[in-house]
C-alpha cells in the first residue's frame, strides 16, 4: 500500500513519516493553514532520502508557477486539486495526481484524465470529512489508479483500503492534533495502512 502524508510544514514531521515508511510526502502551496512556500519546502526536502516522492499540491495554478516551484523545492510530482483542465496536466513534465471530490453528482466527470493517480477525496480537500466510499464502486477507475483521500484516520484506515480497494491513500488532517502534525499518529496510520492491505482476488 502506497502512502502519503501530506500537509508537512517540518523536517520533524517529514522525518517521522519516513521513518515510518511514507511513500510521499505532500507539501501544500495553495492558500491553506498547511500552506508552506518553496523555499521553506526545499530545505525539508532536501532532507528526504530518493526513495521518498516529493509532492506539491496546487489549485489552479498557472503552468509557469507550478514548474519554477517544482524545480525550487524539487519535486517528482504535482497534485492538481482544483478545476485543472486536461491541458494543464500535459503540459507538466511529471507525475500527476488529479483530485477529483465524490459524490452522486461528480461521478459522471470522473474519466479519463491524463494523470497517474486519480485522488478521490471528499468535497473540499483538508476537510478531514470521508465521503461515501461505496460510491468508489461505480467509477470505472483501474484500482490500481486510485489514491484515497478524505477524512482518513489511523481508527478508520483499515476499513477504508478494505472498502475502497485503493492503490494508495493520503492523508494530512488525520494525522493532525490541534492543527498541526502528531508524529504518533503519522507512525500508526503508515502502519495501519501498511499492515492492512487488501488482496485482490
Amino acid at each position: 500500500m502506497v502512502v502519503k502524508i501530506c500537509g508537512i510544514k517540518t523536517i520533524d514531521a517529514a522525518d517521522a513519516a519516513v521513518k515510518a515508511g511514507a511513500d510521499y510526502i505532500g507539501f501544500v502551496f495553495a492558500e491553506s493553514s498547511r500552506k508552506i512556500s518553496p523555499e521553506e519546502a526545499a530545505m525539508i526536502a532536501s532532507s528526504l532520502p530518493a526513495s521518498v516522492k516529493k509532492v506539491g499540491v496546487f489549485v489552479n495554478e498557472t503552468v509557469e508557477t507550478m514548474k519554477e516551484t517544482a524545480q525550487t523545492v524539487g519535486l517528482d510530482t504535482i497534485q492538481l486539486h482544483g478545476d485543472e483542465p486536461p491541458e494543464v496536466a500535459e503540459q507538466l513534465p511529471y507525475e500527476i495526481i488529479k483530485a477529483f471530490p465524490v459524490n452522486k453528482e461528480t461521478l459522471p466527470a470522473i474519466r479519463s484524465y491524463p494523470c497517474d493517480y486519480y485522488l478521490l477525496d471528499s468535497w473540499r480537500g483538508g476537510s478531514g470529512i470521508a465521503f461515501d466510499w461505496s460510491l468508489a464502486d461505480q467509477l470505472s477507475i483501474n484500482r490500481a489508479k486510485i489514491m484515497l483521500a478524505g477524512g482518513l484516520t489511523p481508527e478508520n484506515v483499515t476499513r477504508a483500503i478494505n472498502t475502497v480497494r485503493p492503490a494508495a491513500v493520503d492523508v494530512s488532517s488525520g494525522v493532525e492534533t490541534n492543527k498541526e502534525k502528531d508524529l504518533n499518529k503519522i507512525e500508526q496510520f503508515i502502519r495501519n495502512a501498511k499492515l492492512n492491505e487488501w488482496v485482490e482476488g
